[in-house]
């Protein structure tokens, strides 16, 4: 046994570490390597060097203004993408350490899920699809790929870009475990803190809620993430593969039914999404007209006008494209 208090543990040792998770499990001296080759860091592992190239990434950052939602909230304790982003990390971690997965490929695919998210929510997702070739949608999924690899390269491992751009339900299944980790961490956090964050605002009381779910689940908030991040980890055990017990999965359903019904389409958010679809157009348009007055480092020069113009104002936060809507088309402002 060593005398000394703190002992140096390279990446190396962090690698034979890995030996010991669950034979499914994703490891880092396994991996698909990165588009460009380069030196392994000598104390991270490829996974957590990952993690830490999102946390500081400017895209990262410009989550804290964009809404999860309630459009452009006031409110100090509404939730941002930014937030969602930290928990969905937290719950992702927690199932990963339940079922010896990879943490640090877990974490690096729950903080990058985001990261593409255009101004509004699935709104400015919605916005911004009319501006595609024909037959394509615009996916927040596709444009945090797009964001890690051309706009702010970071030049990531391949299972990180995987996971990321698998984390959406409407993409192709992710390829490693961790991945699917992603999946059911970024479902169980956004229907806990959406739910909370209805009731705090007043759209909804905890009594609308179904009553079967939450007879399951408890009321909202920190109970729910933990049943139901729970029956992902036991029923995982179980299967073999990264699954959520049938009748949690089967409440979740229903309660994200529910949302969409009394909170995300329900009328004056439909208002809201109006004025939103009307920031992101007009926006579009003006710049896709003047790509000389895009601020540098936000697209690709040699892009085509409109493509620079979308990946601009995807990139924005809320307040700032309320902001330029304002300043460019004042008095018809939409807000």
């Amino acid at each position: 046994m060593s005398d000394q208090p703190l002992q140096r543990r390279t990446r190396s040792d962090r690698e034979r570490l890995e030996e010991a998770l669950s034979p499914i499990a994703t490891r880092a001296s396994s991996t698909k390597g990165r588009e460009h080759p380069e030196e392994p860091d000598d104390l991270r592992t490829c996974f957590e060097r990952d993690r830490d190239r999102i946390l500081h990434a400017k895209a990262f950052r410009r989550l804290k203004h964009k809404t999860q939602v309630f459009i452009a909230p006031e409110g100090d304790h509404v939730v941002t993408r930014l937030t969602h982003t930290l928990n969905v990390a937290q719950v992702g971690r927690s199932i990963a350490n339940g079922l010896g997965l990879n943490e640090a490929l877990t974490e690096a695919i729950c903080l990058g899920h985001d990261l593409g998210h255009a101004p509004f929510g699935h709104t400015g997702e919605g916005a911004l699809t009319p501006f595609m070739p024909p037959g394509m949608e615009w996916l927040h999924a596709f444009q945090s790929v797009r964001i890690v690899r051309k706009l702010e390269p970071l030049n990531l491992t391949w299972e990180v870009r995987d996971g990321i751009w698998c984390s959406s339900w409407r993409n192709p299944e992710p390829a490693t475990p961790e991945g699917w980790v992603c999946r059911f961490a970024d479902r169980i956090a956004y229907l806990a803190h959406d739910a909370l964050d209805a009731v705090r605002a007043g759209v909804l009381r905890t009594q609308d809620l179904p009553t079967d779910a939450v007879a399951l689940l408890g009321a909202p908030g920190s109970g729910w993430i933990d049943r139901l991040l729970r029956a992902v980890v036991d029923h995982s055990v179980e299967a073999g593969v990264v699954a959520m017990q049938p009748d949690h999965a089967d409440a979740m359903q229903v309660l994200r039914d529910f949302m969409f019904e009394r909170v995300y389409l329900r009328g004056d958010a439909q208002e809201q999404a109006r004025k939103a679809v009307t920031v992101i157009r007009d926006l579009v348009e003006w710049f896709a007209e003047r790509p000389d007055l895009i601020a540098p480092g936000y697209c690709l020069p040699g892009d085509a006008p409109v493509q620079q113009a979308i990946d601009y104002v995807a990139g924005m936060t809320d307040r700032y494209a309320i902001r330029e809507h304002d300043r460019l088309f004042r008095p018809l402002g939409a807000f």
